[in-house]
């Protein structure tokens, strides 16, 4: 595997506050990486840092040896699914079609044959095409989640950040995203922030445990066993 994202004693801070400290981690293409850690241990910062939303003021992330900007590089984004207007007067399908939007768009913008047709993949890709003209608001947790997905999934990413897709969905809802974003490794690299330790343990390539700063990567199993099987042992406790 090649390197796609290195990441170089990378710190933020919020006011006074330190979010990250001294990380340092290479993402490797078709890589399958689990983050978990402690509320407040900094795994969305490190996620918006990679996609310059938060700016680091200490250290380096590079994309292929280059700045993001000038890479060609693609990232989807998954956000929360809490941090989303689930009022919105807007279908399932416009959602993902906005993905097609360019920057300099037309007050009437028409989508091509080619969007609507990449876009119905996507949709039968995460399931959703059955439902494609509900709105947004009826929507079960799951299916809002998995329409997140597909959003990001229609800009044709390199990689794929995830934070937290399986909160707020029940259990059959979860099975199906970590078997969909399984399948979707075979093709893109993967990152996901989730509290689900037991279930990114049985299938991400790496682990990171994040509190601030790397306490432990490597072998999921390696990971897991240091982070739960002596929690007392550890800085942050249970995470």
């Amino acid at each position: 595997m090649s390197e796609l994202i290195k990441i170089e004693d990378v710190s933020v801070k919020y006011g006074n506050i330190e979010a990250l400290r001294d990380l340092n981690f290479t993402i490797e293409e078709g890589d399958y990486i689990g983050i978990i850690g402690p509320n407040g241990g900094g795994k969305s910062t490190l996620l918006k840092t990679i996609l310059g939303l938060v700016k680091p003021y200490k250290g380096t992330i590079t994309f292929k040896e280059t700045s993001l900007k000038k890479s060609n590089v693609k990232i989807g984004y998954v956000p929360q699914i809490n941090e989303l207007n689930r009022k919105f007067p807007i279908t399932v399908k416009e959602v993902i079609l906005s993905a097609k939007l360019p920057i300099n768009m037309a007050i009437f913008h028409k989508y091509s044959e080619k969007d609507i047709q990449e876009v119905e993949g996507v949709l039968s890709t995460v399931g959703l095409l059955d439902i494609q003209h509900r709105h947004i608001s009826e929507l079960s947790g799951g299916e809002f989640q998995k329409m997140l997905i597909a959003r990001a999934l229609a800009s044709n990413p390199d990689i794929l950040l995830l934070d937290e897709p399986t909160s707020l969905v029940d259990m059959n809802s979860q099975k199906q995203i970590y078997s969909l974003i399984k399948s979707l490794n075979e093709n893109m690299t993967i990152v996901i922030i989730t509290h689900h330790v037991k279930e990114i343990t049985k299938q991400a390539k790496k682990l990171i445990w994040l509190e601030k700063n790397i306490k432990s990567c490597g072998d999921p199993f390696e990971v897991y066993k240091f982070a739960y099987l002596n929690p007392t042992e550890q800085p942050g406790g249970k995470l």
